[in-house]
């Protein structure tokens, strides 16, 4: 059971009741009792819920095998043959599970109310799910897109001012459908920063350089892993050799430059 919203999302619930951890009964199964109920025979309540003979009795078997009295029997059978009836049992479970049902549409609907905008919360938990290989992930709005002969350069707004330069194909782009203001990912490995001091005036061919503050440096045998919080209070991930990380004695504190590539930047969008 869903109410749709702005945007054509959802809070949508399903209900169940459920026995020995198992669920025996729920909407599609009700259906079939009251189809049961109002023909008065199996054959026709299974076409008219749109499944097998077979299969109805089987949920029927199911729901009279799970219950403490039986839902559903056989009548016996007269000059017009034998049928198939609800119990007294069978009729006050479809009963109480319409209330039960009426009770939860309106909990869904106060749900959505306290929620408010679901599009947003849906794009919020759809952020946080998200699940890639590259350490470092960063949503900002397209501020600008370039196409050149071959590729487009894209660049992304991100939410405390700084900027990312991205260059993509242009096939990427025409199917990501890129526009100025819409929002965008971007996606970097951590072996692809290079981290360096005092970087402001020095002239680099990474197309980006991300400035903040080394929050955590986790030191190994090979190679050293340092976080920066930028000053919008993205945080940032670059994997660097220990032999660099002692060259540039980072600590706790300093302020470093991450650089980039464009060409490292992969950009996505929601589907």
């Amino acid at each position: 059971m869903g109410r749709r919203t702005g945007g054509g999302v959802s809070v949508a619930a399903t209900l169940s009741l459920r026995r020995a951890d198992k669920a025996f009964l729920g909407g599609d199964r009700i259906g079939l009792l009251e189809a049961i109920d109002r023909s008065g025979s199996i054959t026709k309540a299974a076409r008219e819920v749109g499944v097998c003979y077979k299969t109805a009795w089987d949920a029927v078997d199911a729901m009279n095998n799970a219950a403490e009295r039986p839902l559903v029997e056989r009548a016996a059978g007269g000059r017009g043959g034998g049928g198939t009836v609800l119990t007294d049992e069978g009729k006050e479970t479809v009963r109480l599970y319409r209330v039960l049902r009426e009770e939860h549409q309106r909990f869904v609907g106060r749900l959505e109310e306290r929620l408010g905008d679901v599009g947003r919360f849906y794009s919020l938990v759809r952020r946080v799910a998200m699940r890639v290989s590259a350490r470092n992930v960063f949503l900002g709005k397209v501020a600008a897109v370039r196409k050149g002969a071959v590729n487009t350069e894209v660049t992304i707004a991100l939410k405390g001012g700084e900027t990312l330069c991205s260059v993509i194909t242009n096939e990427s782009a025409r199917v990501l459908g890129l526009k100025t203001g819409m929002e965008a990912y971007a996606f970097f490995k951590a072996s692809a920063v290079i981290l360096g001091k005092d970087l402001h005036d020095a002239k680099v061919s990474a197309r980006n350089v991300l400035c903040g503050t080394a929050e955590r440096i986790i030191h190994g045998p090979v190679n050293a892993e340092v976080t920066v919080v930028l000053p919008g209070g993205s945080v940032l991930a670059a994997i660097v050799t220990e032999e660099s990380a002692k060259r540039l004695a980072l600590e706790k504190g300093d302020h470093v430059c991450a650089l980039i590539k464009a060409s490292n930047v992969i950009l996505g969008v929601d589907a």
